[in-house]
């Protein structure tokens, strides 16, 4: 009987479809924003479907923005948002790189200026580097000195970069493990409106839909694991009394 005590498993709860009236969430997640006065690009956090949950900026959600200025080290080098990092991969890694030689480009900051930007100013760097890539004809960005290409068809190194870099972000922070755990089962949606078939990197509800799922995987096992062992450590108990009562 004591052998078979690490085949012992807690019941996994079967997912349903959620909504604000669910008591496991926060009925603000889902509370109502006007229309008039917000931005074109915005989802609004009354727009989510049944059982999803806008990520929205407006409250807690938002830290799992890239945009969020949610710092973190990966691969020995600091960066100040997921955008930041995102960002910096667009500039010029030195001197010798073909971006920075190409002629009657400007750079407005450097690699190391971005990395520690966050939300709109680091989307806004964005997008002067990108600009100065339509500029060069090229569709690759650089990270440790390696070309990748930007927006392939297929994910690749470039979405398994900022895959890696999500982890490192939501390991490193323990608020943002926190809220993402707190979504539960909910199908987490963007706060913006996204271009068709965007490759897969810019999914970023996805990318943290999977961590999410992963973290409760973890945390099941250990669960499991705890209450296996107190378990077994019962039955030893029984078995000690009965020899106990039967010597």
């Amino acid at each position: 009987m004591l052998a078979a005590c690490h085949l012992f498993r807690q019941p996994t709860p079967s997912s349903s479809a959620q909504s604000s009236s669910d008591s496991r969430y926060p009925a603000h997640w889902w509370a109502a924003v006007p229309r008039d006065g917000a931005p074109a690009w915005e989802i609004l956090p009354q727009e989510a479907g049944p059982g999803e949950v806008i990520l929205s900026k407006r409250h807690e959600l938002g830290l799992l923005s890239n945009f969020a200025a949610t710092p973190f080290i990966f691969h020995d080098q600091r960066y100040a948002s997921l955008e930041g990092f995102w960002q910096m991969m667009l500039y010029p890694e030195g001197k010798g790189d073909p971006r920075a030689r190409f002629p009657g480009l400007e750079w407005k900051y450097t690699r190391e200026q971005v990395a520690e930007m966050a939300s709109f100013e680091a989307k806004s760097a964005g997008t002067l580097a990108e600009e100065n890539m339509r500029k060069m004809g090229i569709t690759w960005v650089t990270f440790e000195g390696q070309q990748i290409e930007y927006r392939p068809a297929v994910p690749g190194e470039h979405y398994r970069l900022i895959a890696a870099a999500t982890w490192e972000k939501v390991r490193q922070n323990p608020e943002v493990k926190k809220v993402l755990l707190a979504t539960g089962d909910l199908i987490l949606r963007p706060d913006h409106h996204q271009e068709p078939n965007a490759p897969a990197a810019w999914r970023y509800y996805e990318i943290l839909s999977q961590i999410r799922a992963e973290l409760q995987k973890q945390k099941n096992a250990v669960t499991s694991r705890d209450v296996s062992d107190e378990h077994c450590a019962a039955l030893w108990r029984n078995v000690q009394i009965f020899a106990l009562n039967h010597d």
